[in-house]
């Protein structure tokens, strides 16, 4: 999936691999070498679509991280989602025949284009593929709506912690570490997908760090106490979260204490 194949210079991918990535079965007869999709580069910072673009592809991230955002009239960002490996974005186009959002990538990016003609002209001939396909959609549709109900029922601290939880759960499906990751967004970014100020975000990082849920060492996050996060609906009180930090630390060191005892 990775190397793709080549063709004109550029780099392909045929209708398996693409819905592989989606994690959907491919049973359509339809040869692999037959149907191919192209690939696209987008370096961080650059724009993928824009607010009333025209709209006549969805585009499926192969590799890297996006953010799609709504803009006011005063330029300011509301960011909708941070796709990565094996989401679609693009589908909000369907509707107008125009881009409702912006996508822009956080790191350099591999998309894979998927051009909603030829999808309209593959689901008239394979009605399995077009019902896959909008599972697809709908999946995006229930994160969003998901995290939507989350932002009305839960503290800021839970928001953060979910947040947290559901990148693991992200990362694990995409093969990579659950417990060890990079965020490719920053805190201000978070904080408008969650609906919270930088500092709610920073500080409530802090305060995992602080009582042992993570590890937080500028933008990489270590999981330290997953189900506490998945559960967790208020800190403590600061005052009580010393106490706690305190009384780790000195059971930590009479552990260490106690192991050198037993080596003497």
């Amino acid at each position: 999936m990775e190397a793709g194949r080549q063709r004109q210079g550029r780099l392909w991918s045929n209708l398996k691999e693409v819905c592989d990535l989606l994690r959907i079965q491919a049973s359509v007869s339809v040869s692999s070498e037959e149907l191919l999709f192209q690939h696209v580069q987008f370096k961080t910072g650059q724009r993928v679509h824009t607010i009333g673009q025209a709209f006549d592809t969805l585009y499926i991230v192969n590799s890297g991280f996006l953010k799609t955002v709504l803009i006011d009239e005063f330029g300011n960002e509301q960011v909708l989602s941070f796709p990565m490996k094996g989401d679609m974005l693009g589908v909000d186009g369907i509707h107008t025949r125009h881009y409702a959002s912006e996508a822009v990538a956080l790191s350099d990016c591999d998309l894979i284009l998927l051009p909603f003609k030829k999808l309209t002209a593959l689901g008239r001939v394979h009605n399995q593929l077009e019902n896959m396909m909008y599972g697809v959609m709908s999946r995006e549709l229930v994160r969003e709506q998901t995290m939507i109900g989350m932002l009305g029922a839960l503290s800021a601290e839970a928001r953060v912690a979910r947040f947290l939880v559901s990148l693991a759960d992200r990362f694990a499906a995409m093969g990579y570490s659950s417990k060890l990751f990079n965020l490719r967004m920053t805190r201000h970014e978070i904080g408008s997908y969650l609906g919270l100020t930088l500092e709610t975000v920073s500080r409530t990082l802090s305060a995992f760090n602080e009582i042992g849920m993570i590890t937080v060492d500028q933008r990489t996050i270590g999981i330290k106490d997953a189900e506490s996060l998945k559960t967790l609906r208020r800190l403590p009180p600061s005052r009580s979260r010393t106490k706690a930090s305190a009384k780790q630390k000195a059971e930590l060191d009479q552990s260490g204490d106690d192991q050198v005892l037993a080596t003497a």
